[in-house]
């Protein structure tokens, strides 16, 4: 039998205003954003506010990667803020159980890597095989490995990570944070996987038609199995990226991370139900959140405000994406 072709690419018009209202948008909103805190908020455009925010939103960044695989199939983690711990009591363990050399600091690395990896295929396993959203199965996650990182260490925070660690949290490449320089270089990857490849191709037609890419032959469960395992691994870079800037390891990192990694993704223009977005929008959602953050702390805002006024831009974001459904599902029709 002839294996059905995937879904038509939508017309170029609504291609056009969907980049438009999404990178474009976000784009012209952080520009208007740094020119308001230039003007009203004291010492916002120096070089070393523009390295601190650059080192404040790498995290987010990292962890708004992986994230972005994931809701462009449809899914939602909720356990990325509790996989960082995980991740980065067993990586500090492995520093600290005696190698502290390059091959030691490379073991743990891999460590972190491979079980927030791990973290990530056991969520995407549970949600397609045995059918669960993926927002019940990564909320028992949340739990499951915050509690594991709690009893992995007794609770108990590791100090003394090797000095070659901490000391790239601080360094510094062609004048950037070499922390950013990993996000960017991760953007970078992200950004040719899902639009050079054809894993990045059945990312997105997964996400817009799942029916469709099963039926043409190809195995929906996988893709999303691993976009939710790309992620686990993100999270996996991020705690080592933690640990290099606070230079200990803590059973109690990450909490509430996830949330920002979701508003990065969403801001950025991706529809949480999946199909549209890109990894630039998740960038420049990161960028604003960090902006916005950072330029109302100069102007003397509380943190209770700030916490307000980022939900309310939050909620715009969602707005703005049903919009943006409505608006392409009006131009794909006419």
């Amino acid at each position: 039998m002839t294996a059905l072709s995937l879904p038509a690419a939508r017309p170029r018009t609504s291609r056009v205003a969907s980049h438009v209202l999404g990178e474009a948008g976000i784009g012209v909103a952080l520009v208007v954003l740094a020119a308001f805190f230039l003007t009203f908020a004291p010492y916002f455009g120096t070089a070393q506010n523009v390295r601190d925010i650059m080192t404040q939103i790498t995290l987010n960044t990292i962890l708004a990667v992986g994230m972005t695989f994931v809701i462009l199939v449809g899914g939602i983690d909720l356990s990325v803020g509790s996989g960082i711990a995980l991740c980065a009591v067993v990586a500090g363990t492995a520093l600290t159980s005696g190698a502290t050399g390059g091959t030691g600091l490379l073991l743990a690395i891999g460590l972190s890597i491979l079980i927030g990896a791990a973290v990530g295929l056991i969520n995407g396993f549970v949600t397609e095989f045995w059918r669960v959203p993926s927002f019940i199965v990564t909320l028992g996650m949340l739990y499951v490995a915050r509690g594991a990182a709690q009893e992995f260490t007794g609770a108990a925070t590791i100090y003394n990570l090797p000095p070659a660690l901490t000391r790239f949290g601080t360094a510094t490449v062609a004048g950037l944070p070499a922390v950013f320089v990993v996000a960017l270089a991760m953007v970078a990857a992200a950004w040719f996987v899902l639009s050079r490849t054809v894993f990045g191709r059945m990312v997105y037609a997964t996400g817009n038609n799942e029916e469709a890419v099963r039926l043409s032959g190809h195995r929906t469960a996988a893709i999303k199995v691993a976009c939710f395992t790309i992620g686990g691994a993100t999270v996996g870079i991020a705690a080592i990226i933690y640990m290099a800037r606070l230079g200990v390891a803590s059973p109690i990192l990450g909490q509430g991370y996830e949330l920002n990694a979701i508003a990065a993704v969403v801001i950025g223009g991706a529809s949480l139900t999946g199909g549209r977005g890109s990894v630039i929008g998740t960038l420049l959602g990161a960028c604003l959140l960090g902006v916005l953050s950072n330029g109302l702390l100069l102007m003397g805002v509380s943190d209770f405000q700030r916490t307000m006024i980022t939900g309310g831009v939050i909620i715009v974001a969602v707005i703005l994406d049903a919009y943006r459904r409505r608006l392409s599902l009006r131009l794909a029709t006419s």
